[in-house]
């Protein structure tokens, strides 16, 4: 019974903890303006864009141009062309037909012309701005990051990591698809609030000098903290119906998670059994990587425990 409580407890606070970048995006704003325009070398021209503006633009992005755009031309542009035909033609078989027929082809139209291209690019622009967040949040807030010791250690971190994140991602659409629905739900949801607390922290753990193996331990060991921290932005982007709508409301939101990973500590000891969710796609990022790397030797099967400890760092998400 202890245990449910401190599990419970555990969730609590990395619910709560998910929240407080709210509070710390108006506090890093304040704090950039003033050590601003308090510095000798202040430049309003050529001053980096505030906390505050990145959120601003990943707003507009994403909610006025993108999802409005979407929402735009379903819910008054195909009603209204839609009306023209009726108008037309009247209540008929003909305006029926037409509208089977134009129907689709606008659809499939404004997708490709439109949304892919704009899902794309929106996907770039926002990895690039997230990345400005994460890094003004930790400069201010922890000084100058760490870097991992080569180069080549860290293109190794951000495929290794990349990969573990894709190949998490599909297990937890499979755990979703178990029989007992409720149930599949239940395990999807917990796969996705690691995925986005692994996210939101991993700017933070990478600026730390943390690699790979160290941050998916690190989760594993006090899942109920992460769980409760991805859970607030796992449920709102379960809400909508369309990928590219759920895409559009966590591009929205993610920055505020990435404020909170930076200022929060994480609350450890809650539970004395690790989820080892990671272990079985770090297993198979480990096997892919042997065998693309080194086709010619033999493959050595390593357990999932070992992969954990053992597998290359990276860089970040998305």
């Amino acid at each position: 019974m202890d245990g449910v409580k401190l599990v419970l407890q555990g969730m609590a606070h990395g619910t709560r903890d998910s929240l407080i970048g709210v509070v710390t995006l108006f506090h890093l704003d304040r704090e950039q303006a003033k050590g601003g325009q308090h510095s000798p070398t202040f430049n309003r021209k050529n001053e980096e864009p505030r906390v505050v503006h990145r959120m601003l633009q990943c707003c507009a992005l994403n909610g006025g141009v993108f999802w409005l755009s979407i929402f735009i031309f379903y819910n008054i542009l195909l009603p209204f062309l839609r009306g023209l035909l009726l108008l037309i033609f009247g209540n008929s078989s003909v305006a029926g037909l037409l509208w089977s027929w134009m129907k689709p082809v606008l659809s499939y139209t404004f997708s490709a012309a439109w949304v892919l291209p704009l899902f794309v690019l929106s996907r770039v622009v926002n990895s690039l701005w997230f990345q400005d967040i994460a890094d003004q949040a930790y400069r201010h807030t922890r000084g100058r990051p760490q870097v991992l010791s080569s180069i080549s250690k860290l293109l190794a971190d951000t495929l290794c990591s990349l990969l573990v994140q894709a190949l998490f991602l599909i297990q937890g659409m499979l755990a979703g698809l178990l029989p007992i629905t409720p149930v599949g739900e239940c395990i999807s949801l917990i796969h996705m609030s690691l995925l986005y607390s692994l996210y939101a922290f991993e700017y933070k753990w990478y600026n730390m000098g943390w690699e790979l193996h160290k941050r998916l331990s690190f989760i594993e060991n006090n899942w109920p903290y992460f769980v409760g921290f991805g859970l607030p932005l796992a449920v709102l982007t379960s809400l909508p119906s369309s990928y590219v709508i759920s895409g559009c409301v966590f591009s929205i939101l993610f920055p505020i998670f990435i404020l909170s990973g930076n200022a929060a500590e994480p609350f450890r000891g809650t539970c004395d059994y690790p989820l080892q969710l990671f272990s079985p796609v770090v297993y198979i990022s480990n096997v892919i990587f042997q065998r693309t790397m080194k086709p010619a030797q033999p493959t050595k099967v390593i357990s999932p425990q070992m992969s954990a400890t053992n597998s290359p760092a990276r860089r970040r998400p998305r």
